[in-house]
């Protein structure tokens, strides 16, 4: 069966997907919107990572950027069963040690519920603000993910030798709850796709339409293969914005509206292209209206996805 996991609102404020009434909320929506996902099924709720926004980019990025770490920290202790997913952080923007030690804290507070998110970023003024290479962030991703790997891995004081990073003989304190954090890869380019393949136990695709998504599957899965890599690979997608029922309101053109039953023919089609988990959002004017949302797709949506 499909999962389906969720974006938290207020939390990030791009105007590519923010409803308005996110930029009044807080805490106590965060908190509330959690405990619906926790209760009603939802996979994961994810949070997402900027440091700061340049000027050029604050009129459609926002400057409403949480922090992932905080956010979902404070979300585990409100929540019990619903994992908690960095989408995604922003690793080259920091020493890799201190990402470890952020990502193992949070893992051994939720009791287990951490998967790490990660990505290259974009925003250029980020990482000249924070004194981090721009021009190599792919690389530096590549190797940050080894370094991840080996500070959150199963033994006591891992080793790690990088071309740009070393660590020898460094505990990490409090360790993962989970022996394996998993380590899902966002990004839609050639490097990020050869990067999920290589490196990741997921991927995250970042605005791939329906009809790209078989052929980048498949090149996902060739890459594997040819590498020798045997365990699976958990393939996400985002879905449309969705309206469950029938909305009193214009919900936009590029919403997917109605009945249950139709939303999840539609659906439907992620999971037979070999899609593992699909990123819901919701049209909403409210939080209660979101969380009305939520439920109704929980109940009448989700049993039927297959």
């Amino acid at each position: 069966m499909v999962a389906y996991g969720m974006q938290l609102p207020v939390q990030s404020q791009s105007t590519l997907y923010a409803e308005p009434w996110e930029a009044g909320g807080g805490p106590e929506d965060l908190a509330e919107v959690a405990g619906v996902a926790d209760r009603c099924g939802f996979a994961y709720i994810a949070a997402c990572d900027h440091v700061a926004i340049p000027r050029r980019l604050a009129g459609a990025m926002s400057t409403v950027w949480y922090d992932p770490v905080a956010t979902l920290a404070h979300l585990a202790a409100v929540t019990r069963r619903v994992r908690l997913l960095s989408h995604v952080a922003v690793v080259g923007l920091r020493h890799p040690l201190i990402t470890a030690k952020q990502y193992a804290t949070l893992d051994h507070l939720s009791g287990g519920r951490l998967i790490l998110g990660v990505g290259a970023g974009h925003v250029r003024e980020e990482f000249e603000a924070l004194g981090a290479d721009f021009e190599r962030r792919g690389d530096v991703l590549d190797e940050t993910v080894d370094a991840l790997r080996a500070a959150l891995g199963p033994e006591e004081f891992p080793e790690f030798r990088g071309e740009r990073f070393t660590f020898e003989g460094l505990g990490q304190r409090p360790r993962p709850v989970q022996e394996r954090v998993p380590v899902w890869i966002g990004g839609s380019s050639p490097a990020a796709l050869r990067r999920a393949a290589l490196k990741g136990d997921g991927w995250l695709p970042q605005g791939d339409p329906r009809d790209r998504l078989p052929g980048q599957i498949a090149k996902l899965r060739r890459l594997r293969e040819e590498a020798g890599i045997a365990e699976p690979l958990v393939i996400g997608a985002i879905t449309e914005a969705l309206y469950v029922g029938d909305a009193a309101w214009d919900v936009g053109r590029r919403t997917l509206g109605g009945k249950p039953d139709a939303l999840a023919e539609s659906l439907r089609v992620y999971g037979a292209m070999g899609v593992d988990q699909i990123q819901v959002r919701f049209r909403s004017r409210s939080r209660t209206e979101l969380t009305d949302q939520m439920r109704a797709f929980a109940e009448g949506v989700a049993p039927l996805l297959g």
